[in-house]
């Protein structure tokens, strides 16, 4: 349920929204509590095209935003705290107003924040599930021991070769975003957002030489659930139990050609220094040329 300074917050941004924007439709996720004057929205093939993505609240949200885009591109995300402490909460919900200006005159930056493509295989090397699509992740995809007393036993390739055998409560596959995250608790280093790169990182490794690693971003690592496992691998996904790896099974995780482009706090910096600015490139600051189209 949605406390009341979210309700208030939705409220009076949809009515700045309507009253500067009238052009502009508003979609809500489909829910029980849509706010008046949004339209629902759905995910899928069919859904209708966004231009723009606003969350309000958490680094949740975001990572809930992105999962509802997963079989494509991201729209550009605008993210407003709630007065909660977050690490993709660029904005302030007072600042609404000016970071809506930026987006609808065409000055707002974005960073684009790479996500992981995770495909799972059985032990024939046929994909599992019936969709056929990889899975995008923000943060990370965590192969875990859940419940069982046992240590998973997991060998790692990269690039098709065998890098070791890891034996350990589990490792975790991160993204720069997520390696503040649960990365960073089991140990891990923190890499700039601006970085295109994957960051393994054991979980309580029974080795003491098993170290975090980070890879290029080209790389390619499958974790395979060795055959002498004497307990099956949980799989998590920015936080959500997903899977269950037995022996023999495998994922694969390497970059996303999808990455969720956030809306940078410059984007309300001085109009001067923002017309100055050149792109960064593929997985930095960008400019973002065009605001949203209106219907």
């Amino acid at each position: 349920m949605r406390t009341q300074p979210v309700i208030l917050a939705i409220d009076a941004l949809l009515e700045h929204v309507q009253l500067h924007y009238p052009g502009v439709r508003v979609f809500h996720e489909d829910r029980t509590d849509i706010p008046h004057g949004a339209e629902v929205w759905s995910p899928g093939p069919e859904a209708q095209k966004i231009d723009l993505v606003v969350t309000l609240g958490g680094d949740g949200t975001i990572l809930h935003a992105s999962s509802l885009f997963s079989a494509g591109a991201v729209p550009p995300v605008l993210s407003f705290s709630m007065g909660t402490l977050g690490f993709l909460l660029p904005f302030h919900i007072d600042d609404f107003a000016k970071a809506l200006e930026s987006v609808f005159t065409g000055k707002a930056t974005i960073l684009n924040r790479m996500r992981l493509a995770c495909t799972f295989y059985n032990e024939d090397l046929a994909k599992k599930g019936n969709d056929g699509d990889d899975w995008q992740v923000m943060n990370e995809i965590a192969l875990h021991r859940g419940s069982s007393p046992h240590l998973n036993t997991i060998d790692i390739f990269v690039d098709g070769q065998h890098l070791t055998e890891a034996v350990s409560d589990g490792l975790i596959v991160s993204t720069p975003t997520g390696s503040t995250a649960y990365s960073l608790s089991a140990g891990g280093p923190i890499v700039h957002p601006s970085l295109s790169a994957l960051v393994l990182t054991p979980i309580c490794p029974r080795s003491l030489s098993f170290r975090p690693l980070v890879f290029p971003s080209s790389s390619v690592i499958t974790l395979r659930i060795g055959d002498g496992s004497r307990a099956p691998a949980g799989v998590s996904m920015d936080g959500r139990n997903s899977h269950v790896l037995n022996p023999g099974e495998s994922v694969n995780v390497q970059a996303s050609p999808y990455p969720v482009p956030c809306i940078n706090r410059s984007s309300i910096a001085d109009s001067d220094v923002q017309e100055g600015r050149e792109g960064a490139g593929p997985g930095k600051e960008d400019d973002w040329k065009q605001g949203p189209a209106e219907a």
